[in-house]
């Protein structure tokens, strides 16, 4: 007996018992393969008629017993391409109504994350995601340690020598899951459905959502493990890590931080002199980057970290002897920047303005069904609506760009 117990047949990929099967026949095990229907065989026509004929060629029959098929037979390769087709068709029908009944969820509101491999959560009694205080401790330390400088690639490491174990109960971190944890909104308490979808039922491939099927954005959904605002500072941060091109990684807290006086390109950290048995020439330097680019090298001097620190240092004391001036001037800075009372006046009347819109339309959608109103004067009037609720999303997309900023 050969089975795959609750595997899709839609294709072989993760059917073991099936591949056992036919490469039995293909060896010459056994002779009658007794099969219940077409469709416990296989949804897919293509697998069905291939492994019926690889079967076939080497003298081994299929009965599909339910619909008294027998593949040696003259017209049994013709009634299972019917058979197959309807068994496919009956799968196709039941994902499209599986993704409707999620997409009906998502609508209303409704969220569920993969718990098994998702960090800080599992499924409450209401079946809504709760706390997991253990491993929100982890995911605030990834937060906490990404403001400090750490790059994901540091991170990941920091959590290994930790012992600290994946969301798979992997022990290896690796640099795209950090990245993905930061940057997942889900952790401050929003979620955004339907990110990715199944493009083609057959295969169960996902692919990412970028606009195809529309997508579901809920706000304060469930209990937050990070605050919104600072998990806003840590996409602010992560833009602008992108900006420095690579540039400001961990090994030094001088990296991403010194700026060529005569080219514009940032130094790096070099090492000269550093021999596997002789250490004692080793030496960490700066220089820039771009030193050796084009055809004009730079004549900015190469600098050892030691100068860097000790300039540091008579920088930092000589900011010291003022301190109470500098915060004062440093909140006086942070009060002028942060100041968002126009954004936040023109941003209500614009969401104002999209509830009037949008009233509108309903009336005029409304009027349209009940009286029959001219198709052309309407189609005109709802154009108008639409053209004006669009202009207003897209000025309160850039408000909140710029209110973030």
């Amino acid at each position: 007996m050969y089975t795959d117990e609750g595997i899709s047949a839609v294709n072989t990929k993760k059917r073991e018992g099936f591949k056992q099967m036919v490469a039995d026949g293909l060896a010459g095990k056994f002779d009658l393969l007794v099969t219940k229907s077409v469709s416990r065989f296989a949804r897919n026509t293509v697998d069905s008629l291939t492994t019926v004929r690889k079967l076939k060629e080497k003298g081994v029959e299929v009965w599909f017993e339910k619909e008294n098929i027998y593949t040696l037979d003259s017209k049994g390769e013709l009634l299972i391409t019917i058979m197959s087709s309807l068994a496919q068709e009956e799968s196709r029908s039941i994902s499209e109504n599986v993704t409707w009944g999620q997409r009906k969820r998502m609508a209303d509101g409704k969220i569920s994350l993969p718990y098994a491999q998702f960090l800080g959560y599992k499924k409450g009694e209401n079946g809504l995601p709760e706390i997991v205080p253990a491993e929100a401790e982890i995911v605030k330390l990834i937060f906490r340690l990404f403001m400090e400088g750490k790059t994901y690639s540091a991170i990941a490491k920091h959590l290994m020598k930790s012992l600290i174990s994946t969301p798979a109960s992997k022990e290896k971190w690796q640099a795209c899951g950090i990245q993905s944890i930061l940057q997942n909104e889900k952790y401050k308490g929003h979620a955004l459905l339907q990110k990715t979808y199944c493009a083609n039922f057959l295969t169960k491939k996902s692919v990412k959502n970028t606009g195809q099927v529309q997508q579901y954005y809920i706000e304060d959904s469930h209990p937050a493990i990070i605050d919104p605002d600072e998990w806003n500072a840590v996409q602010a941060e992560i833009e602008h890590r992108k900006k420095l091109k690579g540039i400001g990684r961990c090994s030094s807290p001088f990296s991403g931080k010194i700026v060529c006086g005569e080219c514009g390109g940032w130094y790096g950290k070099k090492i000269w002199g550093s021999y596997k048995d002789d250490k004692s020439y080793r030496q960490e330097v700066y220089q820039c980057n771009d030193k050796y680019k084009g055809e004009i090298k730079c004549e900015t001097p190469v600098v050892r970290e030691d100068e860097i620190k000790e300039h540091f240092l008579e920088a930092f004391n000589s900011l010291m002897e003022n301190r109470e001036g500098l915060i004062e001037d440093c909140r006086l800075v942070q009060s002028t920047l942060c100041d968002t009372t126009e954004i936040e006046i023109e941003l209500a009347k614009l969401l104002e303005e999209v509830e009037v819109v949008a009233e509108l339309s309903r009336k005029a959608i409304a009027e349209n069904a009940r009286t029959g109103m001219d198709q052309e004067e309407f189609n005109e009037r709802n154009n108008r609506y639409l053209k004006r609720h669009f202009k207003a999303a897209e000025r309160i997309a850039e408000l909140e760009m710029k209110k973030r900023d």
